[in-house]
């Protein structure tokens, strides 16, 4: 809690550096402006909400649940022609084909997610599982991620994140499969299962926990406030979890979620995302390996205001943290589960 050291992180098969000590330096640097708190609950010039026009002139439905519709700028398409064959072996490239969708949340542009209903985030789930369902049954990965605030780059305060399906593995999603792989071949358990069984009786890093699922700052947590979130059975996808599992999911996130308003009592940043077995070819597959698991990326520090930045020793050396994972997992666990609003 007091000296520096190094933490190894199994799932990327990398370190990063924690120096507690530095939490008490003084900060003179950037100051971050908090999220506005006046977000009109509809606005007809958001192309987010129900009944405005996007950018392609296609009108939105008068939706009162969840609403997906095709990404109107994507960043992976499904016809893209393939690159020209490489020269050299250090000029390589690939094809890169895809779909991309958006999927609101709800239907007012002044809710995120802690502040719905339990009903309104198992909708949310159901609909990633139909995704994830649909999407894989040709893609190989599915990748839903949130981007939640505009300090982590999401252009519009609607609640909503959003589904890329791609044609290749992507880097984290190789990375997971070649360490989750080897640690079942040596341990003969899935890693993922094995560290939430771990973090259970532990303790010190559980932030929430109930019947299904657990919370925790992972060991190598490399955010101030980064969250792990586990299911509790052997589980490899979305797709695949029970009934109660994803009421129990619901209930877990929105506690998780109403924590982390509550640390700095801003609506808080954050980007997350769910990691799976993959699918598509991979359906007929051994993926026993793989857990389930979503992560969150939150880069608030000290405040509101106060950010981690992610430059200089941590781009050219390796990840660097202040506070230790037991620290912020003890602050987040004594937050209330009630909404400071």
């Amino acid at each position: 809690a007091e000296h520096q050291h190094a933490r190894y992180n199994p799932l990327r098969d990398d370190w990063v550096l924690v120096s507690a000590h530095r939490v008490k330096r003084p900060w003179q640097g950037q100051l971050e402006k908090p999220p506005a708190e006046d977000v009109p609950r509809w606005d007809p010039n958001n192309p987010l909400c129900p009944g405005a026009t996007r950018a392609n002139g296609e009108v939105n439905p008068r939706y009162e649940g969840t609403f997906i519709f095709p990404n109107d700028f994507p960043a992976l398409q499904p016809d893209a022609p393939e690159p020209d064959d490489s020269d050299h072996p250090l000029f390589q490239a690939a094809p890169a084909r895809g779909v991309c969708k958006v999927m609101c949340f709800h239907p007012w542009s002044d809710l995120t997610l802690p502040l719905m209903s339990l009903p309104e985030i198992r909708a949310v789930i159901d609909a990633w599982a139909e995704l994830s369902t649909e999407l894989g049954a040709s893609y190989p990965w599915v990748q839903i991620f949130e981007n939640k605030g505009a300090m982590m780059g999401c252009s519009n305060p609607h609640p909503h994140c959003q589904v890329w399906a791609s044609s290749f593995l992507p880097n984290e999603a190789r990375l997971e499969d070649r360490t989750q792989r080897q640690h079942l071949s040596q341990h003969g358990v899935p890693m993922l299962l094995e560290y939430a069984e771990q973090e259970a009786c532990r303790k010190e890093r559980l932030v929430v926990e109930n019947a299904d699922w657990l919370v925790v700052v992972p060991y190598w947590a490399t955010w101030p406030y980064q969250t792990l979130l586990l299911p509790r059975r052997h589980v490899c996808r979305l797709q695949d979890l029970s009934d109660s599992e994803r009421d129990n999911l619901a209930s877990i996130m929105q506690r998780l979620l109403i924590k982390y308003d509550n640390l700095f009592e801003v609506s808080f940043p954050y980007s997350m995302g769910w990691h799976g077995a993959p699918t598509g070819p991979y359906l007929e597959e051994d993926c026993r390996h793989w857990q389930l698991h979503a992560h969150y990326y939150p880069p608030l520090l000290r405040s509101a205001t106060v950010r981690k930045f992610m430059v200089g020793y941590e781009m050219l050396a390796q990840a660097q943290r202040d506070l230790t994972p037991e620290q912020a997992a003890e602050r987040l666990r004594s937050l209330p589960e009630v909404h400071y609003k």
